[in-house]
């Protein structure tokens, strides 16, 4: 039998798929709650920061063990492969380091202990590169416990974002449309339809962002992109929201309250929305905010509650597997969102152990195939308002890694034809 002159030469067909895959976000163990991953924001969302500013990770052990846990942060291409600089390339200073700053729960029911990392820090003294950053949570073993993305950006361009109604008639009733003109006054873009890669993010929500996207074409130092399938979005509808600041009390959206081993709150049943017309109902696009009554540090002073969530039965829906959807554990859909059914009362039933605050939700389908149907349940409208953020990306001839150049953000609250 002639011998390869590779020794193991699967291995090298495989090490091409190994290196260049897609990284995805850990999600933590059921232990590990309220993952504040923010800015210089009140809520929670996907943090793109200016090169210089810092960055805020937040979280709660609920095992009351005072475990010991370490973060590292990687550097990524604008498709979240990995990139190829040394992390003295991307760095100043050191990661692998211990998150030092950890205090306990006082005068709640659930014990925990908050823990809180900003970065740059004393040992991660300055992240020295925009683009694509994964930060990594590490437990005393070393076993990988959760992981969440952000962005660092130049303000090299100016993204001009404006939102439309749908050109195509079939939608026109329920899509948004993102028209994006890119200015660059102090950088000479080259080559821009192969340089240039702009993502557009509905809400702070990854999972449903368009990518990849080139220009249409230029106008002397802009680029254009004035696409209409290739940068629609579902219009959704508003979230439905509830706020448990005192938990001794009903709060908006809440019906009644109970306090067993922890504090029960049992939200008003919801109905579905998607055969009722719209209405203009204020939110905060998913987000979530950890607030409580009469306390100076909602961070160890708010308690962990039961939400009950509840919703009416639909023929729309019967049958399908329904879930609860939000920032509030970073738009995750598994068995702990699930809602079941309830003989007995008629309804969609689900509770979740969640950090007193105020919250937005909304229910979501999942198809058979895995596929996510956001407005089965609540509708999609035009009208809808959603956030959105227009991430440039910029990759010159030659160069190693790929930039973010500069960000733009709209509103669908004055959508135009």
């Amino acid at each position: 039998m002639p011998l390869s002159k590779h020794p193991y030469p699967f291995i090298l067909l495989l090490l091409p798929t190994l290196l260049f895959c897609q990284v995805k976000e850990t999600n933590p163990p059921s232990f590990i709650k309220t993952i504040n991953f923010k800015g210089n924001t009140p809520e929670t969302q996907l943090p793109i920061l200016k090169l210089g500013e810092y960055v805020v990770l937040e979280f709660d052990a609920l095992n009351g063990n005072e475990d010991d846990y370490y973060y590292k942060i990687d550097h990524y291409n604008y498709d979240w492969t990995p990139s190829v600089l040394m992390k003295s390339e991307f760095m100043d200073g050191f990661d692998n380091q211990r998150i030092r700053n950890y205090e306990n729960s006082f005068n709640t029911y659930q014990i925990y202990s908050h823990y809180q990392l900003t970065i740059p820090n004393e040992q991660t003294r300055r992240l020295k590169v925009s683009g694509n950053y994964l930060l990594s949570v590490f437990n005393n073993n070393g076993d990988l416990v959760f992981s969440r993305k952000f962005m660092i950006y130049e303000d090299q361009t100016a993204v001009g974002v404006s939102i439309k109604r749908s050109r195509d008639v079939q939608f026109i009733e329920e899509n948004q449309r993102v028209e994006i003109i890119v200015t660059s006054n102090n950088i000479q873009l080259n080559n821009p339809t192969q340089t240039i890669k702009a993502l557009i993010v509905q809400n702070n929500n990854l999972n449903t962002a368009i990518s990849n996207l080139k220009p249409q074409y230029t106008l002397g130092n802009q680029l254009i992109y004035r696409y209409d399938t290739e940068t629609s979005f579902l219009g959704g509808n508003e979230y439905l929201f509830f706020e448990n600041k005192d938990v001794r009390a009903a709060n908006t959206g809440i019906r009644t309250i109970d306090l067993q081993d922890l504090y029960h709150n049992y939200l008003f049943t919801n109905i579905e929305r998607a055969s009722k017309p719209y209405t203009y109902n204020p939110d905060i696009n998913g987000k979530y905010v950890i607030t409580v009554l009469d306390a100076e540090n909602p961070n160890i002073e708010a308690d962990y509650v039961w939400i009950h969530f509840s919703l009416v039965p639909n023929e729309r829906f019967k049958n399908k597997n329904v879930h609860v959807y939000g920032n509030f554990n970073n738009y995750v859909i598994d068995e702990s969102t699930r809602l079941l059914y309830d003989q007995r009362s008629n309804v969609l039933k689900n509770a979740i152990l969640l950090k007193q605050g105020f919250y937005n939700y909304k229910y979501v389908v999942v198809n058979k195939d895995g596929s996510l149907n956001e407005g089965a349940i609540s509708g999609n409208f035009y009208q809808t308002e959603n956030n959105y953020k227009v991430i440039i990306y910029y990759r010159d001839l030659g160069a190693r890694y790929d930039k973010i150049i500069g960000i733009g953000e709209g509103s669908s609250v004055n959508i135009s034809n």
